[in-house]
């Protein structure tokens, strides 16, 4: 059994999804369900006896061990966290709440909960904490890409409360030989991501005929990585990864800003071409860049491609064309989550 903490989020819930499409056993989805996280994105699980959803926070370790004693879980994960940096930069303190303390929690449940077990039980537990790679800051254009050796340099609220939450992980194996991994991950797209992040929100901008915004001159390079070659690289982790190590996880498909912002506006000229005749690429507009922007971000995933054989699957472009026909289908999930939000 697996305990997934962040479920209804949108890399928690396609984990959900991957993990049972295996028919790899019972699930029991944790999230507190706040304005990232939605019961919708796990419509298609809600009717499988093999998942469990409790709303509940991370913060609550008393109610997380109660949990962990009843159900019994062998693996646990950890999704839950507030992502998005320019929320933590207006608004820094949810995410210390959620990523730090509430990671602290969780993890304090973990060691109680393992303590208690004996046997097998205890030889095949094991915790994953889902981290990131702006955790190791920025990098030149010409910088080597991030291993799992390049000491942590966050540069804003979220990468910071992140980094935290990596060495609360590393703590509690050292210090109390709980069997815990750590997976740092690159920029995620794909099915159920919240239309603030860059890739839905251009597509729901462009399709109401709304500006799309891009910070300073659209340069800054980020490595993206599609949301289910993501997933299969955690269940290789969770199954395979040796205990106390850490796995880079990375989609080979660096990108400025810009360039992802043009491409998806001309895959939709073909896949929905704009009906007055103009260029999706009119509504692009260039707005003052956010505080501490990091330039580039890139992920070496040699050690899991290497100790593992995971390797990611989808091109950018295949990747995009799979995102924005999902999104392009499930317009009512996107006018939903957007009402929601406000």
């Amino acid at each position: 059994m697996i305990f997934v903490t962040g479920s209804a989020g949108f890399i928690g819930s396609n984990f959900v999804t991957e993990w049972l499409s295996r028919r790899k056993g019972q699930v029991i989805s944790y999230d507190k369900l706040t304005y990232a996280g939605n019961l919708m994105n796990l419509d298609s699980c809600l009717k499988d006896s093999r998942h469990t959803f409790i709303k509940g926070d991370i913060c609550q370790t008393d109610r997380l061990t109660k949990i962990f004693r009843d159900f019994e879980p062998s693996l646990i994960i950890n999704f839950a966290a507030e992502s998005h940096v320019d929320r933590s930069i207006a608004s820094p303190k949810p995410f210390f709440e959620t990523n730090v303390i509430g990671t602290l929690g969780l993890f304090e449940a973990c060691r109680r909960y393992f303590e208690t077990l004996s046997g097998n039980k205890k030889k095949n537990f094991r915790v994953l904490q889902i981290s990131s790679d702006e955790v190791y800051g920025s990098l030149s254009k010409k910088g080597k890409s991030f291993t799992e050796e390049n000491r942590y340099k966050p540069n804003s609220p979220y990468s910071a409360s992140k980094a935290s939450s990596d060495h609360i992980a590393r703590s509690y194996y050292v210090s109390y030989s709980l069997p815990v991994l750590i997976s740092n991950c690159s920029n995620n797209y794909g099915p159920f991501q919240h239309p603030e992040k860059i890739i839905p929100k251009t597509i729901t901008n462009l399709l109401s005929g709304k500006k799309v915004p891009i910070y300073g001159n659209g340069q800054q390079i980020r490595d993206w990585l599609f949301v289910k070659d993501n997933c299969k690289a955690q269940i290789k982790i969770l199954e395979e990864g040796a205990i106390g190590q850490v796995y880079n996880v990375g989609g080979d498909n660096e990108k400025e800003n810009l360039e992802v912002v043009e491409l998806v506006c001309d895959l939709m000229q073909k896949l929905k071409p704009e009906s007055r005749g103009r260029s999706y690429k009119d509504l692009i507009s260039f707005v003052e860049d956010r505080p501490g922007h990091d330039y580039r971000y890139s992920i070496d995933h040699s050690k899991i491609s290497t100790n593992l054989s995971w390797e990611p699957k989808e091109s950018f472009e295949s990747g995009l064309q799979k995102t924005l026909k999902w999104y392009l289908k499930n317009d009512m999930w996107v006018k939903k989550i957007l009402e929601e939000s406000r």
